[in-house]
């Protein structure tokens, strides 16, 4: 792979040369590299590199013929050069010249450039005509003023080697078979000081006499020794190479080719979490699906709606933000697979002024991370305390209950989980089981949701009002860590917000329930594809791999728990329904 990139930058580089010795008169040398490099980048990416030096030159001489001249100095000692030198024909054995030159009187000029640039461009008759007429003709050197006759265009020994097609090997073999000795290569330097065939400028279509120096000439050049129909098959095949070439690159007039069409894209429906449409809708995320893929569509509801009141119908997959409540959609439908694909601890969002106030009420534990006792957040609760009866309270003075912000818990996984915590504290620090417990744990723990009055029916409520209306009306707020963690990425959050885990907390582990194949699909990519898992760490949730979510909070400065230890089971399903079920009573 070295060797051919090699062999092709020593062929631009020969070319550059050629081009810049013929039309330097007209075009300045930086003009004549900058079309190189520029129709050179136009075949970056493709396989194919023998045939590209050509093409470039192709090219690059049509941009220059189409080109107006460049006002500079005149110039002809580049022109005198090419002029003088003569041409050094390719040598063939004795056998060959005894056979090929037994009919042949007379040498003819190079056809003019224009018909050489656009030979491509007609039948494969008038290609053949043309060649017939080429040949290495050796040039006048008394005619300073006039255009030197052209010779054919040579190659290098480096670019004969790679620019052969197999139809030109095929010929060159079947000349040798039949007693021809193989044609040697020209010198760099031959080649150096030949025109090619298409630089001269345009002259009338006519036959020319024999010149002076090409009748006197004892070595008959390669052309007129080469037999008629071999000059035919290798311009035909020469030919045939070229426009297969032009057509798998996809030149047309210097056009790129069309990019590949996207392929078709599977639509999958799902209903999640409200506090999950942020990752969903992000641009990367929907960008990172389509290339796998699929084509999400996703509809917000509280997690508890979806296990219960939402009708799946049509849906391919279900994702409510907690293992209880995925169970239950489970249960309705029989369907025992599942995908966990990230979690979050449950914390509790608040404000500096807030924080201190309940720190000296032995509520928080200041800290790099604040800790908020449960247990004595639930006693002051039971004695009804409101904020304005708090000691030394001049930073929030309000005349209502000292409560936690919460959803509906009838509707909202969040809530439910702050109950599950709750009883779990009410239950003397063990998990709540029996008809006993449940009844002992509702009496304390009801007023927590009845006496905040109206309730959002998913987390994205509260939590909203908490980014946008301050601490006024909402001073404290349950949610997850990921919803803080999102804002303070997004430079959402108030100057002031602090971020407290609740001791114990709950862990809220994001359940995806796939109800067709293609929600199971859904439910493996967000599991396992690692750009997926990094989005979902940007936004607020903790992965499979700590160390992405670790990585996104210290680059934003959010303090947070690298492991959050103090962290209790909720209760069995069964339990939390029941429990459930007694505060939605305690409503009426």
């Amino acid at each position: 792979m070295g060797d051919a990139t090699d062999r092709e930058e020593k062929a631009l580089r020969q070319l550059t040369d050629r081009l810049v010795g013929h039309y330097g008169s007209s075009h300045s040398p930086e003009l004549v590299q900058e079309l190189v490099g520029q129709v050179r980048r136009r075949f970056d990416g493709h396989t194919v590199r023998d045939f590209v030096p050509i093409l470039v030159e192709r090219i690059v001489r049509r941009e220059l013929q189409h080109t107006p001249p460049q006002p500079q100095a005149e110039d002809h000692s580049h022109e005198l050069e090419y002029a003088a030198a003569p041409v050094v024909p390719e040598r063939v054995s004795a056998p060959s010249i005894e056979a090929d030159t037994s009919g042949a009187t007379t040498s003819e000029p190079a056809p003019p450039a224009d018909r050489a640039a656009s030979a491509d461009s007609r039948d494969a008759g008038a290609d053949q005509s043309d060649t017939d007429r080429t040949e290495s003709a050796t040039p006048q050197p008394d005619s300073a003023s006039a255009p030197a006759p052209e010779a054919p265009v040579e190659t290098t020994t480096d670019e004969g080697e790679h620019l052969e097609s197999p139809a030109v090997s095929a010929t060159s073999a079947g000349a040798i078979a039949s007693g021809h000795s193989p044609v040697e290569p020209t010198t760099p330097e031959s080649v150096a000081a030949t025109t090619p065939a298409n630089d001269a400028p345009p002259e009338p279509d006519r036959e020319t006499a024999p010149s002076p120096a090409a009748a006197t000439t004892p070595a008959p050049s390669l052309v007129t020794t080469l037999r008629q129909p071999r000059i035919l098959a290798v311009a035909a095949a020469v030919v045939v190479v070229v426009v297969a070439l032009v057509v798998a690159f996809g030149f047309r007039g210097g056009d790129s080719a069309a990019p590949a069409p996207a392929p078709a894209l599977t639509t999958a429906h799902g209903v999640v979490g409200s506090e999950k449409m942020g990752f969903f809708t992000d641009p990367r995320v929907v960008d990172a699906l389509a290339r796998k893929g699929i084509r999400l569509e996703v509809d917000p509801a509280g997690s508890r709606q979806i296990a219960t009141s939402v009708k799946l119908d049509g849906d391919d997959f279900a994702f409510p933000s907690s293992s209880l409540a995925a169970e239950r959609v489970q249960r309705e439908r029989g369907i025992t697979a599942k995908y966990t694909p990230f979690s979050s601890p449950m914390v509790v969002a608040s404000f500096r002024p807030i924080v201190d106030l309940l720190a000296r009420a032995g509520i928080v534990r200041q800290g790099q991370v604040p800790a908020f006792d449960m247990r004595r957040y639930l006693d002051l609760t039971q004695q009804g305390t409101q904020w304005d009866q708090l000691e030394g309270n001049t930073a929030y003075p309000v005349r209502k209950n000292v409560l936690i912000s919460t959803t509906d818990p009838r509707t909202s996984n969040s809530a439910a989980m702050y109950l599950a915590v709750a009883a779990y504290v009410a239950n003397d620090d063990a998990i709540v089981q029996g008809p006993a417990a449940e009844n002992f744990v509702l009496s304390k723990v009801s007023r927590l949701f009845t006496k905040q009055g109206y309730t959002e029916n998913s987390s994205a409520g509260p939590f909203g009002e908490y980014l946008a209306a301050g601490m006024g009306p909402t001073p404290m707020v349950w949610g997850y860590e990921s919803q803080f963690v999102e804002a303070a990425v997004a430079g959402k959050l108030p100057a002031d917000a602090v971020m407290l885990y609740p001791s114990p907390t709950v862990l809220s582990r994001h359940t995806l329930v796939p109800l067709t194949a293609t929600g199971d699909r859904v439910g493996q990519l967000l599991s396992t594809d690692p750009e997926l898992q990094r989005l979902a760490a940007e936004h607020g949730f903790r992965t499979a791999d700590p160390a992405q979510f670790i990585a996104v909070t210290g680059e934003h400065h959010i303090p947070v728990a690298p492991d959050v230890v103090d962290v209790v089971d909720p209760p069995t399903y069964d339990t939390l329904e029941h429990l459930l079920d007694g505060v939605a009573r305690s409503y009426n």
